[in-house]
Order: structure tokens, then sequence, then C-alpha cells
């Protein structure tokens, strides 16, 4: 099976190399960018048992750093490398402060396998869904241990795997151990056949993310004139806009953010707000003085600190299906009620929690979101009282960190 799965990969490479040498021909940046991804790990000197941990992006670039510092934390001498796919994620990375990171290059056994032989794993952590085939089933021709942490896996991405049972069977045999987010992950995954052995629900690190949360309490919080709509996505600027248009008229006070979940849709958004008519100002040009009551955030890593100052969260994903939704758990660590809508997929159980607590309010359609807005605005106890719901919620689910340096620390050795 890896020999058929290198083929095809090879396959697409050879049809594909033309463009890429054309491209980076003319052009430097791409050419760049490129080499980096081939070649970014010749940067990090040999380390021989080196634990690895490789994130996709931001959000899993995020996870990572916590299982870094924790491991660090419980005395791991071992050097701990990072990993990333997305150019967001490597940024991320160097602004979180990791030590040792570089960018993945693609999935295929020439570029894989001297990868391996530079680090030397003794271990390779992957974070939520990220399956490689041909980086697993070298690892475990190399008898290095795979970890699967903060595993998650969708109804669709099962019934994808179903129809392709074999592809999937050959990937999780490589697999040393699933550590599941949900139960309902954790099912899935066995009704696909994986060994109960290999399974095992630890909970969403994604709860352990913001440990400062516990030290911010929705009750002793001043009160908050902001606003903040978070990580939104095509689709959501719109609903968001005719809110706000409205919001500012019933509350003079409020100040606005919003955040879109991708920066190169930047353009997109602020085409959108001219077409509003609405005036706004870029986070990067505020300078800590500006006097905008909407603010477009252009920046990486910043959200959570309007999150900390704020009194009410909207998370954008939750309108389209296709999206399924994005992480409610940051705002509800700074003890803020959270509102998102109803196609919550890749976010089921935090969504199902945060609802059953009072911590979060789902939407059944777009219309919803001013009015259920305009009623939290015009109460500040009931929405003292939620966010402290909330951020209860998060508290309570917290340990899923610790139950996985458990498990690194036990397959690692």
């Amino acid at each position: 099976m890896s020999f058929i799965y290198h083929t095809i990969i090879g396959f697409f490479i050879l049809v594909a190399s033309p463009a890429i040498a054309l491209r980076a021909i003319f052009s430097s940046n791409f050419r760049s960018v490129f080499l980096k991804r081939i070649f970014g790990y010749k940067t990090l000197k040999t380390m021989n048992g080196c634990i690895w941990v490789h994130a996709a992006s931001v959000g899993e670039v995020r996870l990572g750093k916590v299982l870094i510092s924790a491991l660090k934390e419980k005395g791991e001498a071992r050097p701990i490398v990072l990993s990333t796919f997305t150019s967001a994620g490597f940024d991320q990375a160097k602004k979180e402060g990791v030590e040792h990171i570089f960018r993945m290059p693609p999935d295929f056994v020439l570029w894989i396998n001297p990868l391996l032989k530079h680090l030397c794993p003794s271990m390779l952590v992957l974070i939520e869904a990220e399956m490689w085939p041909g980086l697993i089933c070298e690892c475990n021709r190399r008898k290095i241990p795979v970890l699967l942490a903060n595993g998650r896996i969708t109804q669709k991405s099962v019934d994808r795997y179903r129809l392709f049972s074999f592809v999937f069977k050959w990937i999780e045999k490589n697999i040393s151990f699933f550590s599941m987010r949900t139960k309902k992950d954790a099912d899935r995954v066995l009704g696909l056949g994986v060994d109960p052995e290999k399974v095992r629900v630890n909970g969403n690190i994604k709860f352990d993310v913001l440990i400062s949360g516990e030290d911010i309490s929705p009750l002793e919080k001043q009160e908050s004139s902001w606003v903040v709509f978070g990580s939104t996505r095509p689709g959501d600027e719109g609903v968001v806009m005719e809110a706000i248009i409205k919001l500012s008229q019933e509350h003079p006070r409020l100040k606005f953010v919003i955040a879109p979940r991708h920066l190169e849709r930047l353009c997109e958004v602020k085409e959108l707000m001219v077409t509003y008519g609405i005036e706004f100002q870029l986070h990067s040009e505020r300078l800590g003085s500006g006097n905008s009551r909407l603010v477009l955030l252009d920046r990486l890593g910043e959200l959570n600190k309007y999150y900390a100052k704020a009194c009410l969260a909207f998370v954008g994903g939750g309108f389209n299906p296709r999206f399924g939704g994005q992480n409610i758990i940051e705002p509800a660590s700074f003890g803020l009620p959270v509102v998102f809508g109803k196609h919550m997929n890749n976010f089921e159980e935090e969504a199902r929690l945060l609802v059953e607590s009072g911590g979060g309010i789902q939407l059944n359609s777009p219309e919803e979101l001013h009015g259920v807005f305009n009623q939290l605005l015009a109460d500040q106890e009931e929405r003292q009282r939620l966010g402290k719901k909330a951020l209860e919620t998060v508290v309570k689910n917290r340990g899923a960190v610790n139950k996985t340096i458990e498990l690194i620390t036990r397959l690692a050795n």
C-alpha cells in the first residue's frame, strides 16, 4: 500500500513540476517559500531522540505550544520540535516563542525519509486530524511511536473513510494510539475498526489553552464597551455589519471588532464595509489610541487581547455547514457569553457543553443575531451571569493536557 501511495503522490508531483519550476524562476517569493518548505528542517541541528509535534495551522499550533510548555514543566529533557504546514501556522509558532520549528514538506518519501533521518525522533505527535499516510507509515517502519493527540473526526470524514476503508485501515494500523477529544470522536474511530485498546477519551486540550482565564472573573471585570465578532467566515460579515449598524444606534457607547478567520480575506471584508458605509480602522493603524468605533483586526495573535477586554462575543463559521464553526472556547475562557451559529460540526462537544451550562447561545438563523445581542447588551447582570457560566464550563473541562502528557511519556520511553 505504501508503494502505491507514494507512486500516486510522485505522479502528481511530476505532473505539477513544470508549473512549479516556472513559478520558482519568475517569483523569488514563491522560490523562497518552496525551498523553506522542502529543506527548512535542515536549519535545525540533528536531534537524536527528540519529540516531534506536528500541527497544521494556527489553532493546532496553539495546542502544540501548550503541550510543549507542559512537557518542559514536567521535566522533559529531550528536545521538542514543532512542524507546521501553513505559513500562518509557522508565523504563529514563531510568535509563540517555540524554539525548534520548521515547515512540513509534502508527504512524499523522497522528502520524508531525509527529514526523519535528520531529526531521529523518539516519537511523533499529530495534533487533532493530521493523518499523513506516508509519514505515519515511515515512522512505523522505523519503530517510531505515533500518537494522535486531541483527536477529532467528523461524520463527514467517517463517511469518506468508509468509501476507502482499506486506506484508513492502512493508516490506523501505523498509529500507536488515538487520544480522542470526546466519546463521539472515539466512537467514530472505533466504528471504522480501530482496536479499542488503542483508543482513549482524554478530553479537549483547547480547554487548557488559556490558563490565565482562571484569573478573570466576569463579575470583577470593569464594564466594557467592546463587542467582538471573532473568526468570521464568508457570509458572516454581512449579517454582522447589519447588526453593528443597529447596535450602534441602540447602544452609542459600544465599540466593535471584526476578526476574519483568514487574513487573506481582508480586502474582501474591507470592500464590504465600504459598501455598508461603515467607518472603520485597521488594528495595525490604531497604535493603541484609535478613536474608530469599528476595528478590523489585521494581525495574527491579537484576537484574545480583544476577548480579554470585551463584554460579549460572537464566533463565526457556524451559519454555513461547509465551515462547521470556529473555536468558541477562547472567548468563554475570558468569561464572555458566546454566541454562535447552529452548524458547529467541528466543535460539537464544545457547543453542547456551553449551551447546556448557559454560557453559550446557539442561533438557529443569522437573523437572530441582532436581537440576541441587543437583549444581552441591555442587561448587564444577565450578561455577567452567562459569562460566569461560560468560564466555569471551561475550568470544569480542563485536564486533557496532563492526560496527553502521560501518554507521550509512556509511548516515547
